[in-house]
């Protein structure tokens, strides 16, 4: 499989956290030669909150982290690459189960205290002695800087590893944010065939872990779509360790100190966001969709989507068309208020579209380098009222054929 054009040059640096410790080595549940999975271990204290799919098929894991993560504590994370474990019946649960208690026996906590994830083909018996007797041997190796070996086990069709990290300030102390993400097809709100795992190092609780993370989650992973499909298995996870640098104790997500760590948090999500955007299985173009003038912010977001979900859209700009009757075609399917006579459409900065008709001064040739480019840039301006969104997507490729006809082979 080729690598993805928008890979990074490296994998990031990411910050040591203290409370962190995580690795990954090879199971052989699905895959062989490669690492498939991962475990992160935090510290005795350390709180949670979580984002799931809301697909009404979900996965064995799914159920179990949301089962449990209502006590807001965790002490370990583990995920499994190349099999979803969904629409495995009671065995699915079971299995879910005996992986939580190895690794609880490992670390020293309650199962429950234990977050499953799990990322691959659905409908396949997860082969879990192979998992259970791995964890011991992956305990031991953990360590804090272990985040490019953790990243690249919990990838499937994906091209890259991707991690992002920042630094922000809570009531003058410098807390770290870090996280890792996978997510190249199946990528569609709610969130995508992806996990995220993000943690810091400051002391909050879990209520308000929860309040930042549904308010991040909104403005990052529920803006991609790479095919319009919503996976099962979608995860994102927040946890904080609270071993950094002591800070002002907080209770409310509210408070006007953490506007510092709600900027940062905002950052890593979407930076994750965008990376599995330039993942999505044969792309070549990343394309953000900017929706103005609507209803309400919900009503820009729908529109938004349905361009970036359109194949109809993505197949012209994979081809480096400037099509833009497409783009109106989907303006007029979102099914939310639109004023033809003051829609204007810009592509690369340039006006094609305004008050209904196509501008009076716009040539092709004037966006066909902007289209030639790997970044594409739209703008849609439904004339209605003050609602805005923007939402990241790709072009569609043959790519996302071959990957998915020959993804269980």
């Amino acid at each position: 499989m080729d690598v993805s054009p928008f890979a990074p040059a490296r994998f990031p640096k990411l910050p040591n956290l203290a409370g962190l410790r995580l690795g990954a080595m090879a199971a052989g549940e699905r895959y062989r030669r490669r690492a498939d999975l991962t475990l992160m271990e935090l510290a005795p204290g350390s709180t949670v909150a979580g984002v799931f799919t809301r697909s009404t098929m979900p996965g064995a894991p799914v159920l179990w982290c949301r089962k449990h993560i209502g006590k807001g504590r965790a002490r370990a994370v583990v995920i499994n690459a190349g099999n979803a474990n969904v629409f495995t019946g009671r065995q699915g649960l079971d299995d879910v189960a005996a992986t939580a208690r190895a690794v609880a026996k490992a670390v020293g906590c309650k199962p429950g205290e234990v977050m499953v994830a799990s990322t691959g083909v659905i409908g396949e018996t997860l082969s879990v002695d192979r998992l259970v007797k791995a964890v011991p041997g992956l305990h031991g190796k953990l360590k804090a800087n272990g985040w490019r070996a953790a990243a690249g086990a919990i990838c499937t069709t994906d091209t890259y590893p991707k991690g992002a990290s920042a630094r922000a300030e809570i009531d003058g102390q410098v807390v770290q944010i870090a996280g890792i993400a996978k997510g190249s097809g199946m990528i569609a709100p709610d969130m995508a065939t992806m996990l995220g795992f993000v943690f810091t190092d400051a002391k909050l609780p879990s209520q308000v872990l929860d309040s930042l993370l549904r308010w991040a989650n909104s403005r990052s992973f529920n803006c991609i779509t790479v095919d319009g499909d919503t996976s099962t298995s979608d995860s994102v996870l927040l946890a904080a360790t609270g071993q950094g640098p002591k800070h002002a104790r907080i209770t409310e997500a509210g408070d006007r100190r953490l506007a510092s760590f709600k900027a940062a948090l905002l950052s890593v999500m979407q930076d994750l966001a965008k990376q599995i955007v330039g993942d999505g299985e044969g792309a070549s173009k990343f394309i953000t969709i900017s929706v103005s003038g609507a209803a309400s912010a919900k009503a820009a977001r729908g529109i938004a989507m349905t361009i970036a979900n359109s194949p109809l859209v993505k197949t012209a700009i994979a081809g480096e068309d400037a099509n833009w009757g497409r783009i109106i075609m989907a303006v007029g399917r979102a099914g939310e208020k639109a004023d033809r006579d003051r829609l204007s459409i810009t592509i690369g900065g340039v006006v094609i579209a305004e008050a209904g008709h196509p501008h009076p001064d716009y040539r092709e040739e004037q966006v066909v380098p902007h289209m030639q480019g790997r970044m594409i840039d739209i703008a849609v301006d439904v004339g209605v009222g003050r609602g805005k969104a923007t939402v990241w997507t790709c072009d569609l490729t043959h790519g996302y054929i071959a990957i998915n006809a020959d993804y269980r082979s």
